[in-house]
């Protein structure tokens, strides 16, 4: 589990309900299994308003977070507001600009997240997308780690990124996935036109649907005896392919 400071969540019915209805931006949410009552009827509606899918946990897992009265209700708040690609992508269109947009499928640890998102604003990233759940907290660590870079470029939480991917295939953009399986470097794809870059988790890669739904597989040449590289250093090299492209082309 990511370490989490105490600034960064709240706990506590009638607390976690205040900050929803303040307009904080929650992160993630976790509630204890088979919680009832009143209040917590009132909270199940508030996340339902807010599109909100709390993580349903053993109380022994909120116990983690804090050994005070919790409620069975820990929240996750964020500093960086969240989009959706469908909100997004227009807009790019309607801006005239060519979409290069990045997926991170499940990423863990949080300052290979913020690391990823300080490369990716400086290369010109219009939006990342990354998973509702199972993916790094979007906390004051990884704000740290970015160097400020994630209040300046889109954050796009989605419910399927399978589904994402879709989408942005319908809308004209072509979406690679970043694989140790590919047979194609990334010297040989074309990243010149609108264009979506995945990345995977740590350990286990890009999961199957979202591989299965990309219409190329790249991969980055290894020479050494080690057969992968960090996440976010195999990011930096691949975006930075990607803009040489866009440079020579323009």
């Amino acid at each position: 589990m990511n370490e989490q400071k105490k600034d960064d969540f709240i706990f506590g019915l009638r607390p976690v309900m205040e900050a929803l209805e303040a307009g904080k931006t929650v992160d993630k949410i976790f509630v204890q299994n088979a919680l009832q009552g009143e209040i917590y009827i009132e909270l199940k509606q508030l996340l339902a308003k807010h599109n909100l899918r709390p993580n349903y946990v053993p109380v022994e897992k909120l116990n983690r977070f804090t050994r005070k009265n919790h409620q069975g209700v820990v929240a996750f708040i964020s500093d960086v507001p969240f989009y959706k690609i469908e909100d997004v992508l227009p807009q790019l269109f309607e801006e005239g600009k060519t979409p290069f947009i990045l997926i991170l499928d499940r990423l863990t640890d949080v300052r290979n997240f913020g690391a990823i998102c300080r490369t990716a604003e400086c290369v010109g990233i219009d939006a990342i997308l990354i998973p509702e759940k199972g993916g790094a907290p979007i906390n004051s660590d990884a704000i740290k780690t970015s160097a400020g870079a994630i209040y300046n470029i889109k954050i796009c939480k989605e419910k399927n990124l399978a589904h994402s991917v879709d989408f942005l295939q319908q809308s004209g953009i072509k979406v690679f996935s970043a694989t140790e399986k590919a047979q194609k470097l990334i010297y040989d794809a074309d990243f010149t036109e609108p264009c979506a870059i995945v990345m995977g988790n740590e350990e286990t890669g890009i999961s199957k649907e979202v591989l299965h739904h990309s219409d190329e597989k790249i991969k980055l040449p290894i020479e050494g005896k080690t057969q992968s590289l960090n996440v976010s250093v195999a990011c930096g090299a691949i975006l930075y392919e990607a803009v040489r492209q866009k440079i020579i082309n323009n």
